[in-house]
């Protein structure tokens, strides 16, 4: 039975071929270029050439602790520097539009924060303005990349369940957002930049929905201004459906963080270690079970990687395969408006009180 595995564990893998490598630079060094960009590029020999902050003390430290050889002095010293092609954009929301005008004019190849931008308009423009210049854009949506979501969307792509009917995710812990200043005074915030996540990785299996229902809300002492309880369905043609139920005000020490695929023939579920204990968090899990293997119970999945650092090599390896190949990166900007534009209709069911059509991207 472990045999069978093998298939999965090789479209699950990320890798970055050395033809496909060239240096990257960084903008923005914050906490989590830290802690998962610059390590998960270092595990795949990706050389950084230099990082900018508009906070020069912590570019330096971040730069120190990870052996990246140049602290730009300004975003223009870190554009016009030759050597670089690629740039991996880590800025507040509000600044990467500016960000990815600016890299794209040097002539870079970009990946891009998400959400990608802060409309679907913006977006579109934006990835227009990369196609025009014939340069490659993607966006850093991980999660796909995730070895136990990787591994549970090739499960069900190879038929061991069947046909897929339902994606859910459910999710109850206890976030603390009071490290970020920008997100506690944010009107859009669990699924603007939390949930984006799952939306995304549903639709790399299933696709785009043709009507969502959301709903928000808040708790008295949370904190924050955005909403921290939400309950979002996708409607998908015949009967599939999704359904994310997310609550960051969990204070009972029983955190959840749980993904379920159920197909017509069996049933994937897992977990997200990540945010058991984040950002330090545990192994994932995943159990598969099966009538066309077929298993006998639940099989035990061996997944070894982490959300954190390990999937980020994921997007960076999609867009520097694009720029080797031409092909469009998995999580290539043009795609990611599809993320964008689910996210903005939830938000507007959310404010009707009645179902939505995303946009079309």
């Amino acid at each position: 039975m472990l045999d069978a595995l093998a298939p999965v564990a090789e479209r699950a893998a990320v890798r970055i071929p050395a033809e496909h490598r060239r240096p990257v630079a960084i903008v923005g060094a914050g906490s989590i270029v830290d802690v998962a960009h610059l390590p998960a590029y270092a595990r795949h020999g990706l050389a950084v050439r230099g990082i900018f902050d508009v906070d020069a003390a912590r570019a330096r430290s971040v730069a120190g602790r990870h052996g990246v050889p140049t602290v730009y002095a300004s975003l223009d010293d870190l554009l016009a520097d030759p050597e670089v092609s690629v740039v991996d954009i880590a800025v507040v929301p509000w600044a990467q539009p500016e960000t990815v005008r600016a890299g794209l004019a040097a002539g870079k190849h970009l990946l891009c924060q998400k959400p990608f931008a802060p409309d679907v308009a913006t977006g579109r423009t934006l990835v227009e303005q990369a196609e025009a210049a014939g340069l490659a854009m993607a966006v850093n949506q991980q999660l796909r990349f995730d070895e136990g979501i990787a591994a549970a969307h090739a499960m069900a792509r190879l038929g061991w369940i069947g046909e897929v009917t339902t994606v859910s995710y459910t999710v109850d812990i206890h976030t603390d957002f009071s490290a970020w200043d920008w997100l506690v005074a944010s009107d859009h915030l669990e699924i603007m930049y939390h949930s984006i996540h799952y939306l995304d990785a549903v639709r790399d299996l299933l696709g785009d929905p043709r009507l969502v229902f959301g709903t928000g809300s808040r708790v008295p002492d949370q904190g924050t201004r955005g909403e921290t309880r939400t309950i979002n369905t996708l409607v998908y043609d015949g009967d599939v459906r999704a359904v994310l139920h997310v609550n960051h005000n969990n204070r009972n020490g029983d955190p959840r963080a749980e993904f379920r695929i159920d197909g017509t023939a069996g049933a994937i579920r897992g977990t997200l270690g990540l945010l058991y204990d984040y950002p330090r968090g545990r192994p994932d899990t995943l159990e598969v079970t099966s009538r066309v293997l077929p298993t006998d119970g639940w099989l035990p999945y061996p997944v070894t990687g982490r959300w954190l650092p390990d999937a980020f090599a994921g997007p960076m390896a999609g867009l520097l395969a694009a720029i080797a190949t031409g092909d469009p990166a998995p999580t290539a900007a043009r795609d990611n408006l599809g993320t964008l534009a689910l996210v903005h209709a939830l938000y507007r069911s959310m404010d009707s009180g009645t179902a939505q059509a995303p946009e079309p991207a």
